[in-house]
């Protein structure tokens, strides 16, 4: 007998696939767009926003209706992690690659001397080698200090934005390192203006759309904001106008960008053909260093986890776990939100062969979900993740359950009936303590990175 999930599912992929028919009978155009042309594709990331920041994931005074409207023609992702802090998720979504995986060699904000080795292929390098035209705007933090490790010679056609997070300059970070906007390799930018960071990199989006839209080839755009992360900073015109105070005018800026690019879609008239993710890198920063509360940064200038535990930097789910919503109208059919587990490892993978790439010969950690989110099949894919925190592996999920093994005592939940984190099962189940344990140990021997307070080498 099929599940009601089952069912549900194949109703979706029904009426889907009945309206692409009828939307093929009655204009030529469309069928050449959604039948054989690859699609565009746009992802905007935003830095340190909470679970429970847009009024999508319950923010009761935070609107945004543009990133709601992903919601509405999408999939919206309950259950989606990424790395628990900028470089890390940032990895795993450019490369498909746990950090531990790649070879950076060094550190990578300012005075790091590391960045991508030419052995990784980017999303933006196997999009470009399969005929797409790329671009970016925003943050890096993947090496700078060479220009072999800025976008430019990473895949993307252009790039400009900062090289690393926004609070690295004094008096927050004690270096000497310019924070200097770059356009391709070189600066253009310093002192830099923050305040309109989020609308020109807004403008830029924009102005790769609408150049890309005359061309035959399709485009890869990334927009990755340096926003919400702190020091906040937003346009005049936008201070005042939330019911969430700065931060809420912060985040609404960002859904006015949304809004934007949408519109610069549509107006091209190729938003049917183009898949467009949006999320966040990880969880808010609510464990503040004291650095970091000068010139006016607050405590309340940070955002919700929403019912989640603990925040960036934790490999609780408060860390890792992000607001996630993604949409194609020529491809993936409107449907409920889904509590399926997805990672950003998984929007590389899935990304890459839906664009006609090809994968790196090295291994990748995601999964193409791309059937799953057809209706094709009933579960993703993925069973499992990794949380690692500064080369150590603190937890992994299976299934609905989650092993921490940071304190003492493991800590298991059931995160299907208890995504806040709040009981601890091991001592319910000791047999999957084990179980997980002891794959635990496999995934950290074979990453040659450390498990606290379980020796990896049993």
């Amino acid at each position: 007998m099929k599940s009601g999930l089952q069912i549900r599912r194949q109703a979706i992929h029904l009426i889907f696939a009945i309206t692409l028919i009828a939307s093929w009978g009655c204009n030529n155009t469309q069928t050449e767009s959604t039948g054989t042309s690859p699609p565009n594709i746009v992802i905007l990331f935003a830095d340190d926003m909470g679970y429970g920041d847009l009024s999508s994931y319950g923010h009761p005074t935070i609107h945004t209706p543009n990133i709601d409207r992903l919601v509405e023609q999408g999939v919206r992702f309950t259950s989606f992690v990424t790395g628990s802090w900028c470089v890390p998720s940032r990895t795993q979504l450019i490369t498909g690659r746990y950090m531990p995986r790649v070879e950076f060699g060094g550190g990578t904000g300012s005075d790091g001397t590391g960045g991508l080795p030419d052995d990784e292929l980017t999303l933006a390098e196997a999009l470009k080698n399969a005929g797409y035209s790329t671009g970016m705007a925003g943050k890096w933090h993947l090496g700078y200090k060479e220009s072999t490790f800025l976008p430019p010679n990473q895949g993307f056609d252009s790039w400009f934005g900062l090289p690393y997070s926004n609070d690295y300059r004094k008096p927050w970070v004690q270096t000497e390192e310019p924070l200097a906007l770059y356009r391709d390799t070189t600066i253009v930018e310093h002192p830099i203006n923050q305040q309109t960071l989020t609308t020109r990199y807004t403008e830029e989006a924009v102005s790769f759309i609408d150049a890309s839209s005359e061309d035959e080839k399709p485009f890869f755009f990334y927009l990755a904001y340096n926003m919400p992360h702190l020091p906040i900073h937003t346009a005049e015109r936008f201070r005042g106008q939330s019911g969430g105070g700065f931060y809420g005018d912060v985040i609404e800026t960002i859904d006015w960008s949304v809004g934007q690019v949408l519109a610069a879609l549509e107006k091209q008239g190729v938003a049917e053909n183009t898949i467009v993710f949006f999320a966040s890198d990880n969880g808010p920063w609510l464990n503040l260093p004291d650095r970091m509360l000068q010139e006016g940064n607050k405590p309340w200038h940070q955002g919700t986890p929403g019912l989640l535990r603990q925040s960036k930097a934790t490999t609780y789910e408060g860390g890792a776990r992000v607001p996630a919503l993604i949409r194609w109208p020529a491809g993936i059919p409107a449907q409920p939100a889904t509590d399926e587990l997805v990672a950003s490892p998984d929007i590389y993978r899935t990304l890459i062969e839906v664009g006609g790439g090809e994968l790196p010969e090295h291994p990748v950690d995601g999964y193409n979900i791309m059937p799953f989110l057809r209706g094709e099949e009933d579960r993703s894919p993925r069973d499992e993740y990794l949380y690692i925190l500064r080369d150590r592996l603190e937890a992994m999920r299976k299934g609905k359950w989650k092993l921490r093994l940071v304190e003492d005592d493991p800590q298991l939940f059931d995160l299907q009936n208890d995504p806040g984190e709040r009981f601890n099962r091991a001592e319910d189940f000791p047999q999957i303590v084990e179980e997980i344990g002891s794959e635990m140990r496999q995934r950290a021997n074979e990453l040659e990175i450390e498990i606290p307070g379980l020796n990896a080498e049993e």
